[in-house]
C-alpha cells in the first residue's frame, strides 16, 4: 500500500517543482518594467486624448510600416478625439482593396472611415519574408496581450541597449532589456525625432513610446471609459439601495424588542 501512494505522491511534488522552476524562469524573462503614469490607470481614469493622437501618429507613421491593426476602423478614431473631417482625410490618404473589375481582377481604392485599417502587407508570407522570417503581431490587442499592458508596450520601446559585456546577439537579433529573453527580432523602431507632432510638442524617445502605449491602449480597450463611468454609476446605485433597504429595516422593526 505505502508503494502504491509513492509514485503519484514523486510525480506531484516533480510538477511542483517544475512549475517552481517554470515560474523563476518567467520572472527572470520578464524583468520588472518602469513605473510609468497612466493617465487611464485606476477606477476613475480617462484617456489622455492628446497623447492618444499622438500615440495613433507615431503608429501611422512608423509602426504600421510592419504591423497590422485588422480590428480597428478609421472611424474608431473618432474616440481619440478626432473630427469627422481628420478622420476621412487619414482614411482616403489609404489604399486598401476595391470590388474586382468586370474581368475579375483585383482593384485598389482610397480608404473610407468604415474600412478597417490598411494592411502593410497582402499575407503572413509577405509579412515574413519582408522581416527575416518574423511575422510582426496585429496591433489591434496587442496591450491586453502582453504581460505589463501599456508599460510593456512603452518599456519595450525604450529598452533598446547595448547588450552585456559577453553577451553575443545573433545575426538578425538585437538586444533589448525589456524583452523577455532579452533578443527580439525588430529593431528599435522609435529614436529622438521619429516623427514631428502636429501639436509641436518634443519628439523625444520617452515621449513617443509614451505616446504610442496610450494609442495602443485604446486600441485594445476603446469602450474603457464608458464600463468605468457604468461602474461607478453601478457602485452609487447599490450604495444608495443599501442605504433605503436599511432604513426600511429599521423603521419597519422599530417596535419589535
Amino acid at each position: 500500500m505505502l508503494r502504491s501512494w509513492l509514485k503519484p505522491a514523486a510525480l506531484a511534488l516533480g510538477c511542483l517543482l517544475m512549475a517552481g522552476g517554470a515560474a523563476r524562469a518567467q520572472e527572470e524573462a520578464m524583468p520588472k518594467l518602469p513605473d510609468v503614469k497612466w493617465s487611464f490607470a485606476g477606477p476613475f481614469g480617462t484617456f489622455d486624448r492628446a497623447s492618444a493622437q499622438r500615440g495613433f501618429q507615431v503608429w501611422n507613421e512608423v509602426c504600421s510600416a510592419c504591423h497590422s491593426m485588422k480590428l480597428m476602423s478609421y472611424r474608431n478614431l473618432a474616440g481619440i478625439g478626432l473630427s469627422p473631417e481628420q478622420i476621412k482625410a487619414i482614411a482616403a490618404s489609404k489604399t486598401v482593396p476595391g470590388e474586382p473589375n468586370d474581368q475579375g481582377e483585383p482593384t485598389t481604392r482610397p480608404g473610407q472611415p468604415s474600412d478597417t485599417f490598411a494592411l502593410p502587407y497582402p499575407n503572413d508570407k509577405a509579412a515574413r519574408a519582408a522581416n527575416n522570417g518574423a511575422l510582426p503581431p496585429d496591433h489591434s490587442l496587442i496591450v491586453n496581450a502582453r504581460e505589463g499592458g501599456a508599460s510593456y508596450i512603452d518599456g519595450l520601446m525604450v529598452g533598446y541597449v547595448d547588450p552585456p559585456k559577453g553577451v553575443k546577439v545573433p545575426d538578425g537579433l538585437y538586444y533589448n532589456k525589456w524583452f523577455p529573453g532579452h533578443l527580439i527580432h525588430m529593431p528599435a523602431p522609435l529614436s529622438d525625432g521619429s516623427v514631428t507632432y502636429a501639436d509641436g510638442t518634443k519628439a523625444t524617445l520617452q515621449q513617443e513610446a509614451k505616446d504610442v502605449a496610450t494609442f495602443l491602449y485604446f486600441a485594445s480597450n476603446p469602450h474603457m471609459e464608458e464600463r468605468k463611468h457604468m461602474g461607478v454609476r453601478i457602485v452609487g446605485f447599490l450604495a444608495l439601495m443599501c442605504g433605503v433597504t436599511y432604513g426600511v429595516k429599521r423603521r419597519i422593526w422599530a417596535d419589535v424588542h
